[in-house]
């Protein structure tokens, strides 16, 4: 009996043992599996010049090109695969210290045809720093979660730094505010 209870154990045991090898290179096949992680990060152009109300394509202040300068020492250890920004001097010279840094052209895209759907799927796997305004930044984010989540940035406001992460389909974001 007592070698029977043995031998009955030692089963146990060691079909336990099969299970968990089993069980462990099924969760090794699907860790395997690569996920498609797709980060946008989204910005409004830096400090422009406003000394001119008539002056509908202004450039960059002193202040807002040391403002592009830091974006992109904050963006150091980010590699982009693009670089989208409106065709304004002003958001043109916010995203150009980042392209560089990265070897990138820049990418325009016409802020009132905003699709977030054709921008996912042309930008899936990517990450990608999207330069706009006041207003077509949190447009864009808004688009490409399929909700109106963000409102229009304060015409003061810089600083503000949107990012939003697709991992296999799923969408988080958050916002922060650097100055």
């Amino acid at each position: 009996n007592k070698y029977k209870s043995m031998r009955t154990s030692r089963f146990f045991s060691i079909t336990l043992l099969c299970v968990i090898i089993l069980s462990c290179n099924s969760d090794n096949k699907l860790a395997t599996k690569k996920a498609t992680i797709s980060t946008y990060y989204f910005i409004r152009h830096a400090e422009k010049d406003r000394s001119n109300d008539q002056d509908r394509n202004p450039h960059l202040i002193d202040i807002g090109l040391q403002r592009s300068e830091n974006w992109s020492s904050i963006f150091a250890n980010i590699k982009f695969d693009a670089v989208y920004t409106t065709n304004y001097n002003r958001t043109i010279e916010t995203a150009q210290p980042t392209a560089l840094k990265n070897n990138l052209e820049l990418t325009f895209y016409d802020p009132n045809q905003i699709d977030g759907k054709a921008f996912n799927a042309n930008n899936k796997g990517k990450t990608v720093l999207i330069v706009g305004h006041s207003n077509t930044t949190p447009q864009f984010v808004n688009a490409i979660l399929d909700s109106k989540k963000y409102e229009d940035i304060d015409d003061n406001n810089n600083g503000n730094l949107y990012i939003v992460t697709i991992i296999n389909g799923k969408i988080s974001d958050q916002v922060l505010t650097i100055n």
